[in-house]
């Protein structure tokens, strides 16, 4: 399956096909889609979604899909990266600072169901549209607050609509301290602290976790790894309760050798050099 990247932090994309050009994808970014004209079927997550002009779809970094194109459709792609939002939070609403778009974009009621906008909710997001594509002829639109605004506002279209059909917010707000907890857990084990391991743990996208690791935490999630395995493994040397042998088999190095290779790596000095500090 293909998987598109995106490194400009706000990308609009508007064309016109009678075949979708790309296969079933997923992708590093987020992405609003609006349907200007046309009918086909969207292939979201296994969903058959049936689209026409109007509709609305929001696509995030966990999911899969493509459009089943019957009548000629003219898209209007809205794409930005995990860094848009965060980068623009001061602009943003207390609510979207306590769960984010990038969050909202995962509930999975949008990945299930075609939005139903009422006639007047129709023209604000057609306007809205509209509003954006205009304002992207100029530069820099990633820093424009009216851009930024407009988009917002099709959250709240969203959000307005969803209450209407009478489907739940679930939310998909991180819990941090599960992530710690679950790091602190397994550091024993190499392969359960990977990054894509941990993603997958939280069923979120590797490239947004790592993300979103560093922007809350302040450090890397590689860094953070190290850091906490490097301390657990000082403290045991220090305690002289276990020899460097039985360390490395905690740990989950393949033996004595592998461990010291890492430590000096981390600490610039050898295991057996600690106690002489």
């Amino acid at each position: 399956m293909k998987k598109l990247n995106q490194f400009e932090t706000l990308v609009i994309d508007e064309f016109e096909e009678d075949k979708f050009h790309l296969p079933t994808h997923s992708h590093t970014y987020y992405e609003i889609i609006y349907i200007r004209k046309g009918t086909g079927v969207h292939h979201l997550n296994k969903n058959l979604l049936g689209y026409k002009a109007g509709d609305l779809f929001v696509i995030s970094p966990d999911d899969e899909h493509y459009f089943d194109i019957k009548n000629r459709t003219r898209f209007v792609f809205i794409k930005f990266t995990d860094t848009y939002f965060n980068s623009n939070k001061k602009l943003s609403c207390d609510e979207f600072l306590l769960n984010t778009p990038e969050n909202f974009m995962r509930d999975q009621s949008l990945k299930e169901n075609v939005l139903r906008l009422d006639d007047s909710s129709k023209t604000i997001l057609r306007n809205t549209i509209e509003n954006i594509t205009t304002y992207n002829c100029r530069t820099n639109i990633t820093n424009s607050p009216i851009v930024f605004y407009q988009i917002l506002s099709i959250f709240g279209l969203i959000k307005e609509t969803m209450r209407c059909m009478n489907l739940q917010i679930t939310g998909t707000a991180i819990d941090n301290d599960q992530i710690i907890s679950y790091i602190h857990q397994n550091i024993y084990k190499p392969k359960l602290v990977q990054i894509k391991i941990i993603a997958n743990h939280f069923n979120i996208s590797q490239t947004y976790f790592g993300a979103y690791f560093k922007r809350n935490f302040s450090i890397t999630y590689r860094d953070y790894i190290n850091k906490l395995r490097i301390q657990l493994i000082e403290k045991r040397i220090i305690n002289k309760q276990m020899s460097i042998k039985q360390i490395a088999y905690e740990f989950g190095f393949t033996d004595e050798s592998h461990l010291s290779n890492y430590f000096k790596k981390q600490r610039n000095i050898k295991p057996s050099e600690i106690n002489k500090l």
